[in-house]
């Protein structure tokens, strides 16, 4: 769940950044909505993928 909302507010960011750049114009509610998409699918993909990737071992 962690990574779930590492990635939705890396998104966030992400979006506030290019907003501040150049002109966006996408409203609040969708940036959330897309936020909360990207929040689910990083969750469900370290899920997945957490008994493949190798474990940080002290060496």
């Amino acid at each position: 769940m962690l990574w779930g909302v590492v990635g939705g507010l890396a998104f966030l960011v992400l979006a506030q950044g290019y907003e501040l750049l150049g002109d966006l114009g996408v409203g609040f509610g969708a940036k959330v909505a897309v936020a909360m998409v990207v929040a689910g699918l990083a969750a469900v993909a370290t899920y997945l993928a957490r008994g493949r990737l190798p474990a940080s071992g002290g060496r």
